[in-house]
């Protein structure tokens, strides 16, 4: 088994073994560009009283824009390490915004963020061993199954506690629902997916959808650790803390 093993996972590249085999998807990655962007632009705009949440809110923006540049590797060179390159930022901002909103939204203390995370890991390593038919499970989808139930419980569970953007996770997680399905779609109806002769597929919507998901959790990151009614000490900005 080589780095350089083509891989032929989706719809669209079919075959071929071209680099641009998959334009479509390729292309799209650039939504997760212009995701990062907004993003950026609306934390420069916004009030944040403490310095630490701007760099967070920072390098989550710029790990979002990682994500597009992985994805447009996998889908152009479609050799194993360029899935490793699409994979790996991925998982590691799973990792990284999952620690930040359960201290973020939750307020949880340090000792349960890292339960959390040993929790989410156990997870998503038994939803990946998952296998249908002698493949993955839902093309492959059902590795993501835990993201969507961490972003849908610690929205609802965050709510009571009146975070500002904590009501942006569900709306994140019915969106990412939605790409999902397109993930899911994609190889399995292949041949329902053609347009005008062309074999489309569906995977480049779980790019475009994504991109919108990611761009509104970076949002009600940014929107919590913002100054709220010109107070630079209020609890929502520093998570664990207590109203005077």
């Amino acid at each position: 088994m080589s780095w350089t093993d083509k891989i032929f996972n989706y719809c669209e590249r079919g075959g071929d073994a071209g680099f641009w085999a998959e334009p479509v998807n390729a292309l799209t990655n650039g939504a997760f560009l212009v995701a990062a962007a907004l993003a950026l632009v609306h934390l420069a705009r916004s009030d944040q009283p403490r310095t630490s949440d701007r760099v967070v809110a920072m390098l989550l923006a710029v790990l979002v824009g990682i994500i597009g540049i992985g994805s447009f590797l996998f889908h152009t060179y479609a050799e194993r390490w360029s899935a490793l390159a699409d994979t790996a930022p991925i998982g590691l901002f799973m990792f990284v915004y999952l620690a930040v909103a359960l201290r973020t939204f939750l307020r949880l203390p340090y000792v349960l963020v890292a339960l959390g995370l040993g929790l989410f890991y156990l997870a998503s390593a038994y939803a990946l061993r998952l296998r249908c038919e002698g493949g993955p499970c839902l093309n492959g989808s059902v590795g993501y199954l835990p993201a969507f139930g961490a972003m849908l419980l610690v929205g609802v569970l965050a709510l009571p506690l009146r975070v500002r953007g904590a009501g942006l996770l569900p709306v994140a997680a019915l969106v990412f629902a939605l790409s999902l399905a397109a993930r899911t779609l994609d190889l399995a109806h292949c041949p329902q997916l053609v347009v005008g002769g062309y074999r489309l597929g569906s995977h480049f919507l779980w790019h475009l959808m994504n991109a919108l998901t990611l761009y509104l959790l970076l949002l009600a990151r940014i929107r919590a650790s913002e100054r709220v009614a010109g107070r630079a000490d209020d609890p929502i900005a520093s998570p664990g803390g207590s109203s005077r």
